[in-house]
């Protein structure tokens, strides 16, 4: 693979690769947009394929970045930039016109592909996280979820505006829409089920739960518009041990549908193999004769190949915790291809034979030919030579192999390095079965001491005793747990999706900062400084008598809004309910009631932190 060199070395190599040379603070695309450096990682996410099959575009997350790929000679030919942190690429029926989903700026760039590059013509400001996308065949509309309030955004590709925004479940990262355009599949993350709209009316017409579903992956429809397929992982209440982690029965990965011709109970099958499990699914395809389901296996570095017409779905009552036998002994109904680094978006050229791969870790495409079961070729995206020590605990931390038997990672509870939807038992508080909700890590490192009851004060001891006692995997290298923390502490919080665009509050916020700070709600008591978190062990009377410890360590409200579970048992599901119950001035500092207008602007100011 071709990797950034010395300067005069990299032009005669470019040169020879028909690739554009683009180097640190050059603008060097067609029309005269900056470009990322050479030697900044792309971390493509996803990708997209031309309907003639004539180019594929990355979206790369860590350089904010689009590449363009010639696929007949298999050459980057034009890279420019997007939106911030971009989640999400798609075509347009069109063949020319490519969306871009940008979840920290909160926007869709429109770029055109005009004689072989890529020009911007345009920018829909959506707000609120934008992830997924799903594109009308008619070309005239489009569809985003809208991960921050759990809403889609329509729209108008032409006028380049939103028509209209419609409530789905919370965290609604990916979708996709029938042939026919006659339904839209919404995977709703942190609600654990699948929302099926009538794209006409806006009108959720169903939803089918996951019964302890988390982490949904991308999702696909079956050409005749009957389902839709997507990967998502499940996670029980059971305590963490050899048995239950060999049973299945703590995290495990499976593939499931649901109907988008009527409600009718999911189907699923399960993925893992005794031994050897499946960690972290995510990208989804199926190819164009639909005899072939291949799905990525981010934690292990693989895809999963299934014959797709007789994979043995269950409804109601399955699937099992393992793979099923028949599955497991034929290898043509089932094989798996080591890829390596980070796979995650797929996509399946017309052959029904090739799968393009968006590899994160590797910085690149790969070319899998499915007949031969092998790598074919590696498309070089960019990058530095050497990887860094956060590179590398970024590696550690996605890496399911660490975990007895590869079932899970560090991700797997931290989904992009943040929380998950339901409460976990981590064995991080002394007791079996006393779960507690997940904690992001966007600047951990600055909110000691650390768990829910802040006994820890050692973040190195934290990654060993993860590893070892949460994941069952072998002891971390000393240098293993330096990569950890030096990828903890490049972790940045996303931009707040409620502040006005220049960071400031609104009225109704600015109001709530005054609540907060008031005697009578008390709220800065404890929650103060940057992190909104005094380090400090406090009970406030939501404490268990099975809790091993005593009292509980102030959590930051940094990204409160993101929580779809409140407190440490996740006892609340809304704001709502922790500032005028369970958290309220009445029972934290005795000095009466929040009006409606103070919770409500109470609200405000906590969605904003």
């Amino acid at each position: 693979m071709l990797k950034a060199v010395s300067s005069p070395l990299l032009v005669i190599l470019c040169l020879f690769a028909g690739r554009p040379l683009i180097l640190a603070g050059e603008s060097t695309a067609s029309d005269g947009a900056e470009v990322p450096s050479a030697y900044a990682d792309r971390s493509p996410v996803d990708l997209a394929l031309s309907p003639d099959g004539q180019w594929l575009v990355t979206v790369n997350e860590t350089s904010d970045s689009v590449t363009l790929i010639r696929t007949k000679d298999q050459v980057v030919v034009d890279e420019v930039l997007c939106g911030r942190h971009p989640a999400d690429i798609e075509f347009c029926p069109d063949g020319q016109t490519v969306l871009v989903s940008g979840l920290w700026s909160g926007d869709i760039t429109i770029l055109k592909l005009v004689n072989g590059s890529l020009k911007r013509i345009g920018v829909i400001d959506v707000g609120f996280e934008p992830c997924g996308l799903a594109i009308s065949p008619e070309g005239d509309r489009a569809y985003v979820g809208l991960v921050a309030t759990g809403q889609v955004a329509e729209l108008d590709l032409k006028q380049q505006s939103v028509l209209r925004r419609f409530d789905v479940g919370h965290w609604p990262r990916y979708l996709t829409l029938s042939a026919d355009g006659s339904r839209l599949a919404v995977g709703c993350g942190g609600a654990g089920r699948i929302d099926v709209i009538d794209p006409v009316t806006g009108e959720t017409l169903y939803d089918e739960t996951l019964a302890n579903g988390i982490n949904l992956g991308h999702m696909i429809p079956s050409a005749d518009g009957t389902y839709a397929y997507f990967t998502w992982m499940v996670y029980r209440t059971n305590p963490i041990n050899v048995g239950n982690l060999r049973k299945g029965w703590l995290l495990a990965s499976r593939i499931g549908r649901v109907r988008l011709d009527g409600s009718s109970y999911r189907e699923a099958i399960s993925l893992d193999v005794p031994g050897m499990a499946v960690a972290d699914p995510h990208g989804i395809v199926i190819s164009r004769d639909e005899s072939r389901l291949v799905a990525s296996a981010a934690g292990t570095h693989e895809l999963l190949v299934y014959r797709l017409r007789d994979l043995p779905f269950v409804g109601v009552g399955g699937p099992g915790d393992l793979i099923d036998r028949r599955l497991r002994n034929d290898p043509d109904r089932f094989h798996r291809i080591e890829v390596g680094g980070r796979p995650m978006g797929l996509r399946m050229a017309d052959d029904s034979g090739t799968v393009y791969v968006a590899n994160y870790l590797r910085n690149s495409v790969q070319v899998v030919d499915l007949d031969s079961r092998e790598v074919s070729a590696e498309i070089d995206l960019g990058g530095p030579t050497d990887t860094t020590l956060a590179r590398r605990g970024m590696e550690i931390f996605h890496d399911g192999r660490r975990s007895l038997d590869q079932w899970y990672s560090c991700h797997s509870c931290h989904q992009f390095n943040g929380i998950n939807c339901r409460p976990m038992d981590t064995m991080n508080d002394g007791t079996e079965m006393t779960l507690k909700t997940v904690l992001p890590l966007f600047d951990v490192s600055k909110t000691g001491p650390w768990t829910w009851h802040g006994w820890q004060n050692d973040l190195e001891n934290a990654m060993h005793k993860s590893m070892t006692s949460t994941m069952l995997g072998r002891d971390p290298s000393d240098r293993d747990v330096s990569a950890l923390l030096a990828y903890l502490d490049t972790l940045e919080a996303p931009p707040n999706p409620f502040r006005n665009s220049d960071g400031s509050l609104n009225a109704a916020a600015r109001r709530g900062q005054q609540v907060f700070s008031s005697t009578k709600a008390g709220c800065a008591n404890c929650h103060n400084g940057p992190q909104f978190t005094d380090g400090k062990i406090h009970d406030v009377g939501l404490g268990s008598d099975k809790d091993y410890y005593e009292g509980y360590n102030t959590p930051s409200l940094r990204g409160v809004y993101r929580k779809v579970r409140l407190l440490h048992t996740g006892r609340a599901r809304s704001l709502e309910r922790v500032v005028s119950d369970l958290h309220s001035p009445e029972v934290v500092t005795g000095q009466g009631r929040l009006t409606g207008q103070e919770s409500a602007d109470l609200i405000e100011y906590l969605k904003s932190l």
